[in-house]
């Protein structure tokens, strides 16, 4: 078994840990919408809050939801939070319904991407040597991409070359 096979330490932290870890994420989380999107400035004035007016996780029910309202009145690039230096992916849909939704990766977050599909795999009973065959479609669903980039990081170093490669072949 490889080290991906393995329990996180997160993973089997207690429940006031996961929480302290959650509230933290959530704090910077709001502080980098407030500060780089200007929708969401907006929005939390109009609501009279403040990233720091989140102190423990109930808070969260006071701040605004992100609607696909939200993101069609935002489009195309409107909710980004970081420069468009720093995307290196966008995933869109197709729009059937009005204006498509828009959606822009880093690379910090197609890792925490794959980092979390591959725990999902790995908890359901898949491991490093396992074969991993992605039913979902590649289209207009990047739940697909997801679980890709998820058996990917699961997946030992030399098969991860080897998908690289034009040739299928590690060099």
């Amino acid at each position: 078994m490889g080290a991906r096979d393995q329990l996180e330490p997160i993973e089997t932290a207690s429940r006031d840990v996961l929480a302290a870890l959650q509230l933290e994420r959530l704090q910077k989380t709001l502080r980098d919408a407030y500060a780089h999107v200007p929708h969401y400035n907006k929005k939390f004035a109009a609501a009279g809050l403040h990233p720091d007016d989140l102190k423990e996780l109930g808070d969260l029910a006071k701040f605004p939801f992100t609607t696909k309202d939200d993101l069609r009145q935002n489009y195309p690039f409107g909710m980004f939070a970081v420069p468009m230096a720093d995307i290196v992916r966008i995933h869109a849909s197709s729009g059937t319904t009005g204006k498509p939704t828009v959606v822009g990766y880093t690379k910090g977050d197609i890792d925490t991407w794959s980092a979390l599909m591959a725990r999902s795999i790995r908890a359901a009973g898949g491991r490093s040597t396992d074969k991993i065959h992605v039913a979902y479609g590649y289209g207009l669903f990047t739940g697909g991409l997801g679980a890709h980039y998820g058996a990917s990081f699961s997946a030992p170093p030399s098969y991860r070359s080897a998908a690289a490669s034009p040739s299928g072949r590690s060099s």
